[in-house]
């Protein structure tokens, strides 16, 4: 495979498994929650905490996005139907984000990135609102482009033509690798750039979709 100049990366369960990563963020805010100001969870599972969440989404729709957006005003409403100042979401925000950035990466990840980077320059595109600092990765990227900071999410073009504002190169010059058919492979193509799907448990491609020009089972392939 003849790698382009720049190389974009997705980050949730490119890089790292996601789902374990989350639940363990939203347990040990509840668990903080109830030590600090458990009226605030008196009434409130996990589900109904994501179902809440869900609702302020529904309520705007144009962030949607902006998942910290999301998680922000449903404890600011969780808090505050509690009897606390909203001022204190903030405080139950760097909880979970504590430990949402405490991700454990797939193996080939660390050496992959390395040797890539010495060849490419590589960049981060990402719906999510993990932090790369705080990952412990962000020596080996150039930018991190996010849903939140572009105003939408992938697969819209926008997140990708922040991108290549960011790097500034032609879309031909960048090939993207991600975890989901339509985000990642599909939001790239039509973006015009080059992308690779990471397929690491071997799921189906979405009949829905044009196949995939390329499919790596670990970055260590690329």
């Amino acid at each position: 495979m003849s790698l382009p100049p720049v190389l974009s990366f997705d980050l949730d369960d490119t890089l790292w498994p996601v789902a374990p990563v989350i639940a363990a963020a939203e347990h040990a805010l509840t668990a903080w929650l109830a030590e600090h100001y458990p009226q605030a969870v008196r009434d409130h599972t996990l589900e109904s905490m994501r179902a809440l969440r869900n609702r302020v989404a529904d309520r705007h729709p144009h962030l949607r996005h902006d998942l910290t957006f999301l998680r922000r005003s449903a404890l600011v409403q969780q808090l505050t139907e509690a009897g606390y100042d909203d001022a204190t979401a903030d405080e139950a925000l760097e909880v979970f984000f504590a430990v949402r950035n405490r991700v454990v990466f797939y193996e080939d990840v660390r050496p992959s990135l390395e040797r890539l980077r010495a060849r490419h320059r590589l960049f981060a595109v990402s719906n999510g609102n993990a932090d790369l600092q705080r990952c412990g990765v962000a020596e080996y990227f150039e930018g991190h482009i996010t849903a939140r900071a572009a105003g939408a999410a992938k697969p819209d073009a926008r997140i990708f033509s922040a991108l290549l504002e960011k790097a500034g190169v032609s879309p031909a010059q960048i090939l993207h690798v991600g975890d989901d058919p339509l985000a990642d492979v599909a939001g790239a193509r039509r973006a015009g750039m080059q992308a690779v799907w990471l397929n690491r448990d071997a799921r189906e491609w979405p009949a829905d979709l044009e196949p995939p020009a390329r499919t790596v089972t670990s970055l260590a392939e690329l």
